[in-house]
């Protein structure tokens, strides 16, 4: 009963929000180009689906793209860091100056430099969605149980047998959790760069379609977009944490 409440109280919760939205701009008579109703933006989207269906497909390949180079990168760079003391106090600083430099204001120039505008959106993303990934499989790496490295040593195990059947299982939830995390990133990388990239006048994915309608003054249109990319990215942290769920019980039952 309790999990099911639980499992209940997110739409609860979001449906009383809605009727108290609804139901404030319907008695303060709130202008729908000040703040629109729930209703006005169903409308909004119901009009327009079709393009902002079109808009939110190019949006998540980015995303999905980004968070595969942002896996691929992550763990080759962690796994490289774990095995080279040197490897990891030359990169983790540079890893970490990426991090914290905003995408905003590198982007323009990844956009000149790459001069392809979907790799380009990819390395945007790329970059703000790797590094979760990265510290959390270090950290799980680096977290091995000493008493099983000593085991497998004792056994003559090899450095990649160790890497491959130790470290990099014992190291499974913690890169989950990174990739959890990252797959938001990547969301909020692809739709920084879109920005970018429709403000320098390439048309692609949700973020133009807010700049559109704002530049238009189509409120509820621009939240309709937004709507979906809240969505959008809900769908990715949860079908993520169902993905570390599965893969943790196999592992645990295994």
């Amino acid at each position: 009963m309790n999990r099911t409440l639980e499992r209940l109280a997110p739409f609860a919760f979001g449906g009383i929000a809605l009727s108290l939205w609804q139901g404030g701009v319907w008695v303060l008579g709130v202008p729908s180009y000040v703040l629109p109703s729930p209703i006005d933006i169903a409308k909004a989207y119901l009009d327009d689906y079709a393009i902002l269906n079109q808009a939110l497909l190019s949006t998540l390949t980015v995303t999905l793209a980004a968070l595969l180079a942002a896996t691929l990168i992550g763990v080759a760079l962690a796994v490289a860091m774990a095995a080279s003391r040197l490897f990891r106090a030359a990169i983790q600083p540079w890893a970490v100056i990426l991090q914290v430099t905003p995408i905003v204001a590198i982007a323009p120039l990844i956009i000149i430099w790459v001069n392809q505008p979907f790799i380009a959106l990819v390395v945007c993303a790329t970059i703000v969605a790797f590094f979760p990934i990265l510290s959390n499989t270090a950290a799980g790496l680096a977290a091995t149980p000493p008493e099983l490295l000593d085991l497998f040593r004792l056994n003559g195990a090899t450095r990649w047998q160790i890497l491959f059947l130790l470290s990099l299982p014992s190291a499974l939830p913690n890169f989950l959790t990174g990739l959890r995390i990252s797959g938001t990133l990547a969301l909020v990388g692809a739709v920084v760069a879109e920005f970018v990239a429709g403000s320098g006048g390439f048309a692609s994915g949700l973020a133009y379609r807010i700049i559109e309608a704002s530049y238009r003054l189509e409120i509820p249109r621009m939240f309709a977009a937004l709507f979906l990319l809240g969505i959008s990215g809900i769908v990715i942290y949860t079908a993520l944490g169902l993905l570390e769920s599965l893969l943790l019980r196999k592992r645990n039952a295994a």
